[in-house]
């Protein structure tokens, strides 16, 4: 594979961002990645970077900064993510990863959480590969009717 290159995520990388989500997932609902990834929506604590192979986006990761919830101090989130599946296994998430790491170090953020469903075991391994471990939450869900 040709080299790949982390940078910070645009408004331009909407279309390849969406191609990636529905690939992962074609039973997803649609993402308006265009409305998220646009300048004046996003605010200063977001992390948001894509990987890239000779100019195409193939992964992106999309963290968001959060105080003062539920009893923790500053904490990030990683909200969004995902790597082409014909390039899964191949260290592209890792290296999205390390980038948003290294941007809430910056920000002296020490805790990062995300989640994930609990049959995803893919997901769930790649995260556990970077640390991630079982936090003090349990997901909640209620049906709104």
């Amino acid at each position: 594979m040709s080299q790949v290159k982390v940078r910070r995520i645009r408004k331009e990388d909407a279309p390849q961002v969406s191609r990636i989500a529905r690939a992962i997932d074609k039973t997803a609902p649609a993402i308006d990645f265009r409305r998220i990834l646009d300048p004046g929506f996003r605010t200063s604590s977001e992390a948001g970077f894509v990987a890239e192979v000779e100019g195409k986006v193939v992964g992106y990761m999309i963290g968001t900064v959060s105080s003062g919830s539920f009893g923790l101090d500053k904490c990030a989130w990683i909200v969004l993510f995902g790597v082409d599946p014909k390039l899964m296994g191949q260290g592209i998430g890792k290296q999205l990863a390390e980038k948003v790491f290294e941007y809430y170090r910056k920000r002296k953020i020490k805790n990062v959480l995300t989640t994930v469903k609990w049959d995803s075991t893919d997901i769930l391994s790649f995260f556990k590969t970077l640390g991630f471990d079982r936090s003090e939450f349990i997901n909640l869900h209620k049906v709104l009717k």
